[in-house]
């Protein structure tokens, strides 16, 4: 059972909602389109508001959906799996030759399933940064930085504080060529439109 739980957790990430919207809709590619990310912020960017909107939310819902599903199959050790591999398939999806986003939306969802307190800071947070610098990916990089600790710090059982520390630096990895961008003043700003 914990076989087909992963997998699925799994499957679950890899869908890749940036793509299918800008494929089936929009009509192009967005691995072409702006930072080449399958991300809400590139989404956002190339597509506009309510489609940026879109992707951000069904991102966020499949890691609410694969911690929801653990919690139901069998507790907290499973949640963390099907969490942990349900971004795995947002970053590695199986339908973009194992290519996709950052992990940031569908680990935000994750947070929300697993401490709705921990994730009301960690956005706080995010959305301060954000709007301060309008750099998304310094808000998210700061987000994943503090979100251990606001776990630790709200007493959340030993596989979700596990699972927060290896996440966040999954998510400051993935973000390594924003940072040298932010490090050299080239990042792309909120706002600015491909």
């Amino acid at each position: 059972m914990w076989l087909l739980a992963l997998v699925l957790a799994y499957l679950i990430g890899s869908v890749p909602t940036a793509f299918l919207i800008g494929h089936y809709i929009y009509k192009f590619d967005i691995r072409r389109k702006g930072s080449g990310n399958v991300g809400a912020t590139n989404a956002l960017r190339t597509m506009g508001t309510i489609p940026g909107l879109v992707v951000l939310a069904v991102d966020l819902f499949k890691g609410v959906l694969a911690v929801l599903l653990g919690q139901i199959f069998d507790g907290p050790g499973l949640a963390t799996l099907m969490a942990f591999l349900a971004i795995i398939g947002h970053n590695w999806s199986i339908f973009l030759e194992f290519k996709g986003g950052k992990g940031v939306a569908t680990a935000a969802g994750v947070i929300l399933a697993m401490s709705p307190i921990s994730f009301f800071w960690i956005a706080l947070i995010w959305a301060v940064i954000t709007i301060l610098t309008r750099y998304v990916s310094l808000g998210s990089i700061i987000a994943a930085l503090v979100a251990p600790f606001i776990m630790l710090y709200y007493h959340r059982p030993w596989p979700y504080l596990l699972f927060t520390f290896i996440v966040a630096a999954l998510i400051i990895y993935r973000h390594k060529s924003n940072i040298n961008r932010l490090l050299t003043g080239t990042e792309h700003k909120l706002g600015e439109r491909s």
